[in-house]
């Protein structure tokens, strides 16, 4: 039978306390408490550090352990357990997720976290992280330095017993580098990544021109720089978004046309768009193929490795144009996807939409007051040992009577203050002493003592003047960016694209193209493209919108050319594989165009100097090698795909090539000490291209070729540009001249030259050089045009500073056709 049990009747004095409470109140209340805890505390990174909450907590507890990369690696479960228990009081998933993010290099342009172990891929997730291990990154030391130095402040953790930091120091501008993505309620952020080296010159120019609009940064950072590599397609959207913080651009695989086998080409797949793997590809395409929306593909094979990196194989029919079809998966496939760029970041405790020049504001007022902070505190560390050293060295000074006063005293607080009145020293100092061991008190530690006070007082005075003045302040903060560069700078990966090129028409183009006259060009930043039609350059308008044109043929639709490069190898290529430029009077820009690593394999550190035409006649080419050896090659062309121009000797390099255009021309050599050489191109006698070649110009001890061409005396002028051989190649601006060529008297070959350039203080040597065609135009790395001084009448005379470093130079295109138009083969 069940007992009946019955509640115990309320107390007398019981009172019911019932409150009535509107529903859609409480809704609305707990509702914004959810979303600002989302917003401020989960989704959105700090505009600063450019960090989420438990990213930073990541890195802070990781420099805490001391898991720093010359350390070994330890269990990921560690970490997690010790940022969920000490600082981030949410699930151990999101705090492993956001590690492991910061592990990948396909995700992070620069990553904070070094993994070991299955750390995932684009479309696979990563072991659980009792199978991984972990460690900081250097780079990841860069955001947590100084740290312990008063650079920031510290506010308790979500049960106040422990104080974490609101904002790391940051000496890497980590938000746009990294770029972040994050959804909130009600708001998202989609950030780019960027490249280092590019926002470090962007802004260090904003620290010495505040007032520098977005057009101006856009010079140094033309586009984001994905870590996946890829292309960018269309740079209007890229522009919206440095404006006005949001913008759209499209990505785009690196694809080229490869023949995978005897018989049949293939698509070839090294790059894809950020966010993509090679698997959700594949089963796109399976899916189209099945469907039958998508024809001409026989096989499609995934030999991605460790080893060789991505590299997804797209057989193509036999009778299917390998280039139309690239543009049917471009379309429908996600080798090509959409960045949707959407700036959204903390100021000062607030969601705020930045442009790219706010972005860099932010970051440096940051940098600026971390400087700061740590300038003061290294001060005032700096002025107590001061302190503490000035005592000592009077003790010392007295030592005997020190002695005595300390052993006849009854106790350490009367020997302490008997210190005090009898030296005239301080509280600290005087306690300092009475810790002190005697052995210290020698002679040898008197002179440490003064070597060290007179370095105390060195190092205040230095701490005083950033202290004192702003600029010196800001001098330091771009000091020390630049250092950030040159140690973590890494090359661009993705290239920036006007258009699509040779795609944007390759579903209207017919399968045989017919094989009509065309020029081929080759732009500063390695770029191939040939034109539309038989115009001639300069009739058209073709150039370069930022870039210029280095070299240009003659050739024909279905033809070939050829490419000279360091090595002293001259490669076929094939000109229908080239995009097409659309070169008219409406259009006089160049839109398109495609790395040269799309089309010609290059050994390490090899480049490709001109492009050649594959004709039997004509004066041929002239070649100039770093060690001052000149060469001139008959016009042969062999039934291989690359053959060697010329014999190099160990050690040696090509630095010049050019294509001859009538054999009067003149041949200028420029080498590093600042010498210029120049003689007719009759004075030397063609050779085959076995031939090793003969002197061209004698080269100094210690010196080296730093430029070959050929140039016509009338016309020409000399471009060139010194520096410190100490700094980092493309780092230094340098000092620029341009001077009327006709300055330079010729003189025999073989001999020393006369000089071209006076260096001025902390210059010894020429870090560019170039003579053609005037009127000149000149290009950053990146392709951005740059100024030239005007004409400077000595000859010797020193340069003026440059906006930046020049990477190359180029005369009218015009002025590089050969007279005697011959045809490519």
């Amino acid at each position: 039978m069940a007992r009946r049990t019955t509640q115990p009747p309320p107390p007398e004095d019981f009172e019911e306390n019932i409150l009535d409470i509107d529903v859609g109140d409480e809704m609305r209340s707990s509702f914004l408490e959810y979303a600002y805890s989302v917003i401020y505390s989960r989704a959105l990174p700090d505009a600063r550090d450019g960090l989420k909450p438990v990213q930073r907590r990541i890195l802070h507890t990781m420099n805490d352990m001391g898991l720093r990369p010359d350390r070994g690696h330890v269990k990921s479960a560690r970490v997690v357990g010790e940022v969920m228990g000490r600082l981030h009081p949410h699930g151990d998933g999101a705090i492993y997720d956001a590690l492991v993010r910061m592990a990948q290099p396909w995700s992070m342009r620069l990553p904070m976290v070094d993994g070991h172990g299955n750390f995932g891929s684009p479309d696979d997730s990563p072991a659980a992280m009792r199978y991984t291990e972990c460690r900081m990154t250097p780079a990841a030391l860069e955001m947590t330095a100084s740290i312990g130095e008063d650079t920031v402040d510290f506010r308790p953790n979500y049960d106040s017993r422990e104080l974490e930091p609101s904002v790391l120091p940051a000496a890497i501008p980590n938000l746009v580098v990294n770029g972040t993505t994050g959804i909130a309620v009600g708001m998202a952020t989609n950030m780019a990544p960027h490249n280092l080296i590019e926002v470090v010159q962007a802004l260090r120019h904003l620290i010495k021109h505040p007032e520098a609009d977005t057009e101006a940064l856009m010079r140094f950072i033309p586009g984001p720089d994905l870590p996946t590599g890829g292309k960018i397609v269309g740079l209007d959207g890229i522009k919206d978004a440095y404006e006005t913080g949001r913008g759209v651009f499209k990505m785009r695989a690196t694809a080229r046309i490869e023949s995978v086998t005897a018989r049949r080409k293939g698509i070839v797949v090294t790059e894809l768009p950020y966010g993509v793997g090679t698997e959700k590809v594949v089963e796109r395409i399976k899916t189209l193929v099945q469907g039958k929306k998508l024809q001409g593909i026989s096989d499609i094979k995934d030999l991605t490795d460790r080893e060789h990196g991505l590299r997804l194989v797209i057989e193509v029919k036999n009778g299917f144009h390998p280039e139309a079809l690239l543009e049917q998966l471009y379309k429908q496939t996600p080798l090509e996807d959409s960045f949707g760029i959407n700036n959204v970041a903390l100021v000062d405790g607030q969601p705020r939409t930045l442009g790219l020049k706010q972005l860099l504001e932010v970051f440096l007022e940051h940098r600026l007051d971390v400087v700061r902070r740590r300038s003061q505190f290294r001060r005032n560390k700096a002025a107590d040992r001061l302190h503490l050293v000035e005592g000592l060295l009077i003790a010392i000074l007295d030592i005997d009577e020190v002695i005595q006063v300390i052993r006849s005293s009854e106790n350490a607080a009367a020997a302490r203050t008997r210190l005090m009145d009898i030296f005239d020293l301080t509280e600290v100092q005087a306690e300092y002493i009475l810790e002190m061991q005697l052995r210290r008190l020698t002679k040898f530690s008197r002179l440490e003592l003064e070597k060290e006070q007179e370095d105390l007082q060195r190092t205040i005075e230095e701490l005083d003047a950033i202290l004192g003045d702003t600029d010196v302040l800001r001098g330091v903060v771009s000091d020390e960016l630049a250092e950030i560069a040159k140690t973590y700078g890494t090359p661009r990966r993705t290239v920036l694209l006007e258009s699509s090129g040779a795609t944007a028409t390759a579903a209207a183009t017919p399968l045989e193209v017919a094989d009509d006259p065309c020029w081929v060009y080759l732009s500063s930043t390695g770029l191939l493209a040939r034109s539309a039609d038989d115009s001639a350059p300069g009739e058209g308008g073709a150039r370069a919108r930022h870039d210029v044109l280095t070299s240009v043929v003659r050739g024909t639709a279905r033809g070939e050319v050829g490419v000279v490069t360091t090595k002293g190898r001259l490669i076929k290529l094939g000109v229908l594989e080239l995009p097409t430029l659309p070169a008219t009077a409406n259009d006089p820009h160049l839109s398109g165009g495609l790395p040269i690593s799309e089309f010609v394999e290059l050994g390490n550190d090899e480049r490709v100097l001109c492009l050649a035409d594959l004709t039997t006649d004509g004066p041929g080419l002239a070649l100039g090698t770093r060690d001052g050896i000149v060469k001139r090659v008959n016009p042969e062309v062999l039934s291989r795909d690359e053959w060697d121009v010329i014999a190099l000797k160990e050690g040696d390099e090509l630095v010049g090539a050019v294509q001859l255009r009538t054999g009067t021309e003149h041949l200028c050599f420029v080498t590093s000490d600042a010498q210029l050489l120049h003689y007719g191109a009759d004075m030397v006698r063609p050779q085959g291209r076995t031939g090793g070649g003969i002197a061209g110009v004698r080269v100094s001890d210690g010196a080296r070729v730093t430029w070959f061409g050929a140039v016509d005396p009338e016309m020409s002028v000399l471009v060139t540009s010194s520096g410190a051989s100490t700094s980092l190649p493309g780092t230094e601006n340098g000092s620029v001249k341009v001077t009327d060529f006709l300055q330079y008297p010729s003189k025999g070959r073989g001999t020393g030259g006369v000089r071209c350039h006076r260096f001025l203080k902390g210059e010894d040597v020429l870090v560019f050089a170039w003579a053609g065609d005037s009127p000149a135009r000149a290009a950053a790395s990146s392709g951005a045009p740059i100024d030239l001084p005007p004409t400077d009448d000595r000859r010797d005379g020193s340069g003026v500073p440059s906006s930046q470093p020049i990477a190359a130079c180029a005369g009218p295109v015009a002025a590089r056709v050969p007279t005697t138009e011959p045809v490519g083969g």
